[in-house]
């Protein structure tokens, strides 16, 4: 079998070994997930099972006092899109949705002093990002993560970078169009969805939300990726995951798809 595979498929086999976690960046909120993944042959593969979830986690915010500027702008726009994509998901819950909500008012109310480098900054974002866990755990990610996997392999950027851009082009677009809901609870329901994601991000109108979004990846200071050829965005979308875009609440086809990755790497 070929090296790495094996980890892939193997079957799970249960122990009594303790699994006791410190992460040691504010985004992933992995140790609150049954998801780890893996690249195998240059492609990121996802395993998910129950043992992933740690019996003990530890958030120590001195652990981020070392992390490079740009890891920490970009892990913490990691569990932002985390909180929503997770909110829009078509597998959300009024459970999901709480830890959604908490993770993004965590994130707009400590993101100032988590970038200075701030003890209750750090503190806080750590638990967001956390809480943000707790939320895709329930309900997975959507499509903002399914594009976002090959720009990172590609253009060398950090996920949370590449999840960020792709979100910010996202959201205003499923906004636009949520007569392509695919959520079993309807149009209506997803256009209410919206306007709760607008509520908590403090503004009045959901594409106010997106905007917001938009302006927080554009403080940043967070370059896009030139194009190397044409030939990218062919690359680019027939990368996407499909089981992914099943958890979006808005049809994605393949043109709308390419459409996407042209705005944007504009």
């Amino acid at each position: 079998m070929p090296l790495g595979s094996d980890y892939i498929n193997q079957k799970i086999v249960p122990n009594d070994i303790p699994f006791f976690a410190i992460p040691t960046t504010a985004g992933t909120g992995s140790e609150a997930t049954r998801f780890a993944v893996i690249y195998y042959n240059g492609v990121k593969q996802s395993i998910t099972d129950y043992s992933c979830i740690p019996q003990v986690v530890i958030l120590d915010p001195s652990v981020l006092e070392s992390l490079p500027d740009y890891q920490r702008k970009v892990t913490m726009l990691d569990a932002f899109c985390h909180a929503v994509e997770s909110f829009w998901s078509v597998n959300s819950t009024d459970e999901s949705k709480q830890f959604s909500k908490g993770a993004i008012r965590l994130i707009l109310s400590n993101m100032e002093s988590y970038l200075k480098n701030e003890y209750d900054g750090n503190k806080n974002m750590l638990m967001a990002a956390n809480i943000a866990g707790k939320a895709i755990n329930i309900t997975q990610t959507t499509a903002g993560h399914a594009m976002c996997y090959k720009l990172t392999s590609l253009y060398g950027i950090a996920h949370g970078h590449a999840a960020a851009l792709c979100v910010s082009e996202l959201w205003p677009f499923m906004i636009g169009n949520t007569e392509k809901c695919i959520d079993g609870r309807g149009k209506n329901y997803l256009d209410s969805v919206f306007k709760e994601i607008a509520g908590v991000m403090g503004v009045n109108a959901p594409m106010d939300a997106a905007v917001k979004f938009q302006n927080i990846v554009k403080q940043l200071d967070l370059k896009v990726p030139e194009i190397k050829s044409e030939g990218d965005f062919d690359v680019l979308k027939k990368s996407v995951n499909p089981t992914r875009l099943k958890n979006n609440p808005v049809e994605l086809d393949e043109d709308t798809i390419d459409m996407l990755y042209h705005k944007i790497l504009k």
